[in-house]
């Protein structure tokens, strides 16, 4: 176990009647954010315990042909390949895997993407179902979407293990739904595409610039292309990590569920998501080398 501090939005501090907002880019926001020291519990050796269905993370060990990630191509063909015949392994009763989205992220000055060091979910409800349709032909989409589906991230660390700057998760039956705030999560706006459609080009992979820190908080030449969910504090959150996770392990990630309780189709006991962050272990060497990471973002469906 570990002790460390995690940044929450402070939700008495957003102006009433206005939304907030978070870049994708950048770690900027619209809110205020404030610190709370939280215990942290090692999940190392207790592994079997946890699932995407009972607390909405799992950690497998699961080594990656792909080692140095540094070729796109090569990571959207082999890796999500192997990233999509290790969730038909772990997870039983998928129908269809649908790769959408990958982030790397480095923790060094020239890195387009570092971790995030804030409390939050990737997708509300609503963004995850549009992620949906945005992805699939609409026939398949509205099929797809009357049964259960979920996203999950597939994260893990590159070249070293993260012992900087690990990645948390909360349990999410230590959550109440009162926990979670929408946020605005905006993109940098690019050229209109092909189509002459503005929303033509929204594949942002390999595309990643690192934005100027003089403009972060900043909206112009962004643009809301998703929503998010940042997590109000409670002294009743669980935290765990992976202690020195290591390139060949693997942290699934539910960021939705639409078999989630609560939700119009939920079930009782089944995890709806998974708070996480990026935060600051006081128990890392100094020498310790930069955290780097990959997150794989998946639709899944079933039968």
């Amino acid at each position: 176990m570990t002790t460390a501090v995690f940044r929450h939005i402070d939700t008495s501090a957003i102006p009433q009647g206005t939304k907030p907002w978070v870049k994708v880019d950048a770690d900027a926001t619209s809110f205020k954010l404030a610190d709370h020291k939280r215990s942290v519990y090692n999940l190392r050796g207790q592994e079997s315990e946890f699932s995407t269905d009972i607390s909405g993370f799992a950690v497998y060990n699961e080594p990656s042909q792909e080692k140095a990630f540094t070729d796109d191509a090569a990571v959207r063909a082999g890796y999500y390949q192997e990233v999509e015949d290790l969730l038909r392994k772990r997870i039983p009763g998928i129908k269809k895997v649908h790769i959408f989205d990958h982030t790397i992220r480095r923790r060094t000055p020239e890195a387009a993407r570092a971790p995030v060091q804030q409390v939050h979910v990737d997708q509300t409800p609503a963004a995850a179902e549009a992620r949906v349709r945005r992805h699939l032909l609409a026939g398949e989409a509205e099929d797809l979407l009357q049964g259960r589906f979920q996203i999950i991230n597939v994260w893990r660390p590159i070249a070293n293990a993260a012992s900087d700057f690990p990645l948390a998760v909360v349990d999410w039956r230590t959550t109440k739904p009162a926990d979670f705030v929408p946020v605005d999560l905006l993109y940098p706006k690019r050229g209109t595409g092909a189509t002459g459609d503005d929303n033509d080009d929204n594949d942002d992979r390999g595309k990643e610039v690192r934005p100027d820190e003089s403009k972060w908080y900043s909206t112009e030449g962004y643009e809301a292309r998703g929503e998010t969910m940042s997590v109000a504090p409670s002294d009743a959150h669980r935290f765990y990590y992976q202690k020195d996770m290591t390139p060949d392990e693997v942290l699934l990630l539910k960021c939705y569920d639409s078999w989630g309780e609560g939700q119009p189709r939920g079930k009782d006991g089944i995890a709806v998501r998974t708070p996480h962050t990026a935060f600051v272990d006081p128990q890392t060497p100094k020498d310790a080398p930069a955290r780097q990471s990959i997150e794989v973002r998946c639709l899944v469906f079933y039968e």
